[in-house]
């Protein structure tokens, strides 16, 4: 293959797919002028708690509202401790302190990125109030342990799926073993809109409505504010559009989990990259594909050169950034997440990455680790 420019990710690919349904259900929107919530939120939010096989789905404006909304209404307060993994976005753990909570952060597991439960264990204090595990990359975090350690403690559980939409662990969908699960929709998430948007999942009635109230406000109803709340909104536009593109998921899932399958056979040639781990228990949705070298830095310029893009997710783990750096972490806090942070990197996929594209890179990093 000569030499080409993939994309890292290709939203107008997709979009170019299902133009016809995207368009039609933007004009109806605007047509309708239902701009903020209306009957495509309502649609989205039943459809959408209906395929993670849930009670109650709450939208809102982003992923971070949603792990911020759900901890305010189950009641985190000052001194309350959350753990959360060290290894992740940083809205896992900023909104932790939004919601007047402490962060505890917690080392990930060397194979899968996911928190580690054994390392849970060792964080629990008396003030300890609930768990954020992340199934980080689409790979659910080992959930069973985490769950007993929760349930021993009378600690809440608080998924975030912001990448791991229709994962599932031992047959169960993240977003449906804890107490609540946090989704985002952000545009280059595997079930992507157009703009922000988010979700919270939950089979609690009550927490349901709490959220609904504190996205909107306070109240349920304009002009009756039961509380304090915030604006988070989803609009008609965005709703619309997820309402389209919600039945193509499954298919677009497992032409990911493809097209991962003949990237980690093909590396199977390239014994000094760490290709991804897979526990036979969970289904990985691969949001993102990241590989391992002890020379991350290098490949990722010589891939570039090639004219692929690729990412680093996430280069710095959350105790080591400056906003956490009064906490006084060092590397031997969390020896797999300063590992890993130093040597990961996403290679392109999405679901209309070919095999050709998907050989062309594997080729371009087979020819880097040869020369070093």
């Amino acid at each position: 293959m000569s030499e080409v420019n993939i994309p890292f990710v290709d939203l107008h690919a997709q979009y170019l797919t299902i133009k016809s349904q995207i368009d039609e259900a933007i004009s109806e929107v605007i047509s309708k002028s239902a701009f903020v919530r209306g009957e495509q939120v309502e649609l989205f939010e039943a459809s959408f708690a209906s395929a993670i096989g849930v009670d109650h789905c709450v939208s809102c404006g982003n992923g971070t509202d949603s792990l911020y909304m759900t901890m305010r209404a189950l009641g985190v307060g000052p001194g309350d401790e959350v753990i959360v993994p060290a290894h992740s976005w940083i809205s896992t753990s900023e909104t932790v302190t939004q919601a007047g909570g402490k962060v505890i952060f917690c080392d990930t597991s060397k194979d899968d990125y996911t928190v580690d439960p054994a390392q849970i264990r060792l964080k629990i204090t008396p003030r300890t109030v609930g768990i954020i595990p992340v199934h980080l990359y689409g790979q659910p975090a080992d959930m069973d342990p985490i769950l007993e350690i929760a349930e021993k403690h009378g600690l809440w559980v608080l998924e975030d799926c912001a990448q791991a939409h229709l994962a599932e662990y031992k047959g169960r969908q993240v977003g449906t073993m804890g107490n609540a699960g946090s989704f985002s929709f952000y545009p280059g998430k595997n079930l992507g809109a157009m703009g922000d948007a988010g979700a919270v999942v939950t089979n609690d009635e009550a927490l349901a409505r709490k959220v609904a109230m504190l996205a909107r406000h306070g109240g349920l109803q304009k002009g009756d504010h039961q509380i304090e709340g915030l604006n988070s909104r989803m609009d008609g536009i965005q709703a619309a559009i997820l309402n389209v593109k919600l039945p193509f998921l499954r298919g677009w899932t497992e032409k990911r989990q493809a097209i991962a399958a003949a990237y980690s056979g093909l590396l199977k040639d390239c014994p000094s990259v760490s290709a991804p781990q897979v526990s036979p228990e969970r289904s990985h949705v691969w949001h993102l594909y990241v590989i391992q070298h002890e020379y991350r830095d290098e490949l990722k310029k010589f891939l570039q050169g090639c004219g692929i893009p690729s990412v680093i997710n996430y280069p710095i783990a959350l105790p080591f950034l400056p906003a956490y750096s009064a906490m006084g972490h060092t590397q031997e806090d969390f020896p797999n997440a300063f590992h890993d942070q130093s040597r990961i990197l996403s290679l392109p996929i999405f679901p209309e990455l070919d095999q050709e594209k998907i050989e062309y890179v594997v080729s371009k990093i087979s020819s880097f680790t040869a020369s070093v």
